[in-house]
């Protein structure tokens, strides 16, 4: 990694954290003092300096500016980063709840101030016409910052061209399924030659890792037998269906000479995947989403279709693994928590499955909770305050081409900064929330430590909780090529 000062040449570093910029005296935008800084290496006691949406200074004699914040007894950390989210996505005939104003609005309101949403190509569909399309439905919208992925579906050698010129787009991460058979998924070797094509372009591929045909087989056999309840999802997708399309990523990713991201990993069959093939050298990173982390496929056995609600693939797991996944985050194995955030109804989209599981459309939201529910690690001696900044924004920061402008508070970075009360408490409620979709995987928890301020570029958007920003103030985020780098 280039040392993060090098990006902002017209920085000079002074003394401990009185680094500020050489220049007379200027009247700061705004102020936050006395709380507790937080990075994902460090914690300190500072004030902090911002002007024209920028941290201009930490720590020192900050003297005059036009706001104030107080953060006494808070936490000030950099402002989360999700970079799994899928905002007025396509569905069977419907979209999600969420489009990019109502989710970035929940997502803001819960701490997170840079999405990289999903932008998914259609059939016949260049990639260039799906990123227009993408940005049509962000702009004018957004309220925090936003980058994209591109969803590959249909491979063709114009495809493959395009994927080399997408990087100098600001587009530096591409996904393939190995799953939904019939709809997203790709075949091995549109896998291996998009990992090929990325190695070149110095792009990263994501990979949604189940095996496809596997999948598609046991949900045949489940619903011969009568089994249409929302608890056979989970059934017909086992852990080794996914630990098997996980070791073939990696092994296609190895062959390619290409670094890969396993998206929302969920077993420990897989963790040893992933082990196995960052012992042979390969550059494989994955994540998990919050929701494995609470949830068990006990949840999809929920009376009155309730269960429908914990629909999403790969499926809830077991205790077991919910263990295995905090520990994995605690000791560097997985390196970013994201939402996944899919927001379908659940009376206006999920009830489409009730006789039938399999029409059930997979996906939750979290959004909002990510960062709340992700901290609960921090109360319970999971995870140390430092690893959770490091989890939920600067690795995500780091992989994809975000940081240090993202993902980290510095002098020169953006301004996008947290105020967390770490005492504050909460029981989750739907109707407290901000996103559009019915119902959370969370309702009636009890929670301890929620953002109260949330700041992107300088600009207030969040007090108490509660949006009060501009409609339509995020910006699109070009993001830099993939390098490898410790984690």
């Amino acid at each position: 990694m280039r040392n993060k000062l090098s990006w902002f040449p017209m920085l000079s570093s002074g003394p401990s954290m009185g680094t500020q910029i050489e220049r007379k005296r200027l009247v700061l935008d705004l102020i936050i003092e006395n709380g507790l800084l937080v990075t994902a290496a460090s914690t300190s006691r500072a004030d902090l300096g911002i002007k024209d949406g920028k941290i201009v200074q930490i720590g020192g004699e900050l003297g005059d500016a036009r706001g104030r914040i107080d953060a006494a007894g808070k936490y000030v950390l950099p402002g989360g980063i999700d970079v799994h989210t899928h905002l007025d996505a396509p569905g069977a005939g419907f979209n999600t709840a969420d489009d990019f104003l109502t989710g970035t609005i929940a997502a803001a309101c819960g701490g997170t101030t840079t999405i990289v949403d999903f932008c998914q190509q259609q059939r016949g569909q260049s990639l260039q016409d799906a990123l227009a399309g993408w940005h049509r439905k962000a702009e004018g919208k957004a309220v925090v910052d936003y980058g994209f992925h591109i969803i590959v579906v249909d491979f063709n050698p114009a495809v493959e061209e395009e994927l080399l010129s997408l990087p100098q787009q600001g587009i530096t991460s591409f996904k393939v399924f190995m799953a939904y058979k019939g709809a997203q998924m790709v075949d091995d070797r549109t896998l291996v030659r998009t990992l090929a094509q990325a190695r070149k372009s110095g792009a990263l591929v994501m990979v949604h890792a189940e095996n496809g045909d596997a999948a598609d087989f046991l949900v045949e056999e489940n619903l011969k037998a009568g089994n249409t309840a929302p608890k056979y999802h989970a059934l017909s997708r086992p852990p080794r269906v996914e630990s098997e399309a996980t070791a073939r990523a990696i092994a296609l990713a190895e062959i390619a000479g290409a670094p890969v991201y396993i998206v929302h990993l969920t077993c420990i069959d897989s963790l040893e995947e992933v082990l196995a093939g960052r012992r042979r050298g390969v550059d494989v990173r994955a994540e998990t989403c919050t929701h494995y982390l609470y949830a068990t496929k006990e949840d999809l056995a929920r009376e009155d279709f309730e269960g429908a609600k914990w629909v999403f693939t790969p499926p809830a797991r077991s205790e077991r693994d919910q263990d295995a996944l905090w520990r994995a985050l605690g000791e560097g194995t997985l390196q970013a928590v994201s939402s996944d955030h899919a927001s379908w109804s659940f009376e206006k989209h999920k009830s489409l499955g009730n006789d039938d599981f399999s029409k059930i459309p997979n996906g939750a939201p979290g959004i909002e909770e990510r960062l709340t529910m992700v901290y609960q690690g921090v109360n319970e001696g999971r995870l140390s305050i430092n690893r959770f900044v490091e989890l939920v924004a600067t690795n995500p920061a780091r992989l994809f081409g975000l940081f240090p402008e993202k993902g980290t508070i510095a002098v020169g970075s953006d301004a996008d900064v947290v105020v967390w009360d770490p005492d504050a408490t909460a029981t989750i409620r739907q109707a407290d929330l901000h996103h559009q979709v019915d119902y959370t995987l969370y309702e009636g928890k009890q929670v301890r430590g929620l953002p109260l301020t949330v700041i992107r570029r300088g600009e207030v958007i969040v007090e108490n909780r509660q949006f009060v920003g501009k409609v339509g103030s995020g910006k699109f985020v070009k993001r830099r090529p993939y390098h490898r780098c410790s984690l």
